[in-house]
């Protein structure tokens, strides 16, 4: 865990509004001068608490509006079938997050494809295949009423 003071977290908020801003702007809006302001974004980059910068899509408008959320259980919760199955759902790109749960199910996945035909042609062919998969259950999204970045 990374100590973060205000201006950390002051930069940290305007990065994580606009990742194009220039250090000259950040610094203007943070209250500190370039180099000082520079120095604490390499330090928060180094200290992997700022891991990369990318564009946000929507997904909506290219095409990808279908949302669903899958829970599974699995048949085997051994270390290796864990391991079996996280490094499976890495490779859907479909699965846009995967989350352990401690309840009455393993795993919570969202799911985000074109249209529920999609989506179904997804789940016999990729979900369920799925090491150690033993039941799935589907709710599909009507409306995202929250949704933002860290």
């Amino acid at each position: 865990m990374t100590e973060l003071d205000s201006f950390d977290r002051a930069i940290l908020r305007e990065l994580s509004a606009d990742g194009r801003i220039s250090v000259m702007e950040l610094a203007r809006r943070i209250g500190l001068s370039k180099s000082p302001t520079q120095a604490r974004v390499k330090r928060l980059e180094g200290a992997g608490v700022i891991l990369g910068y990318r564009a946000l899509l929507d997904p909506i408008r290219m095409g990808q509006a279908h949302v669903a959320f899958v829970q599974l259980r699995l048949s085997d919760t051994r270390e290796a079938a864990l391991q079996a199955f996280n490094r499976a759902v890495a490779a859907i790109p479909e699965i846009e997050q995967c989350h352990m749960i401690a309840g009455g199910f393993d795993y919570l996945l969202k799911v985000r494809t074109a249209d529920i035909a999609d989506y179904r042609r997804v789940l016999a062919e990729r979900l369920s295949a799925l090491p150690h998969v033993a039941a799935t259950s589907t709710y599909v999204a009507m409306e995202a009423v929250k949704e933002s970045p860290l």
